[in-house]
């Protein structure tokens, strides 16, 4: 399987797990992390339920994987994850020493792989991964504004993403 084709397969992995944080009332974002070819971990976001705000969709993965391979380098894995990392997770990224990193749609509130910031590219970091960006990013955006457009629609608006109370909205989607 070429590269091209490996990255939407892995990226479905990960609209599949933001389908998991959609079906539980959290924003829908989901991520895969990948070793030699095969999934070693998964996550979505949980920080509503698990009274978390660190549990993005991509930190959870990275516990999941570190876990896995009880080591926290996670170098030679590859992270899927269905919208750009913000800062916290691009420095978990950094951190465990993943090698590439794959995003669907852009967060143009949070993003940090150039969306707002670019942290991939801070040249004072000691860490740098290949980054590839747009992959089923029309899938994945849609995602996020439907589930941004129904709860608009339904009784107290966004203003009540899963009942928190925390006015997450559609800038704010992890």
């Amino acid at each position: 399987m070429d590269q091209a084709t490996a990255d939407r397969v892995h990226m479905r992995a990960a609209l599949d797990q933001a389908l998991n944080a959609q079906t539980v009332g959290e924003v829908p974002v989901g991520a895969v992390i990948v070793r030699d070819g095969r999934v070693l971990a998964t996550g979505f976001n949980q920080p509503i339920g698990s009274h978390d705000p660190t549990a993005h969709a991509e930190i959870q993965a990275i516990r999941a994987a570190a876990l896995a391979l009880g080591n926290y380098r996670l170098v030679g894995c590859e992270l899927y994850v269905t919208l750009e990392p913000c800062a916290m997770c691009t420095g978990a990224i950094l951190h465990s020493r993943i090698g590439r990193v794959v995003f669907g749609a852009r967060d143009p509130k949070t993003g940090a792989a150039g969306s707002v910031v670019d942290l991939f590219a801070e040249p004072r970091l000691n860490h740098h991964c290949e980054l590839i960006e747009g992959v089923l990013a029309p899938e994945c955006g849609r995602l996020l504004s439907d589930f941004f457009r129904a709860r608009r629609a339904a009784p107290g608006g966004a203003a009540d993403v899963g009942g928190s109370g925390l006015g997450i909205g559609p800038g704010s989607p992890g």
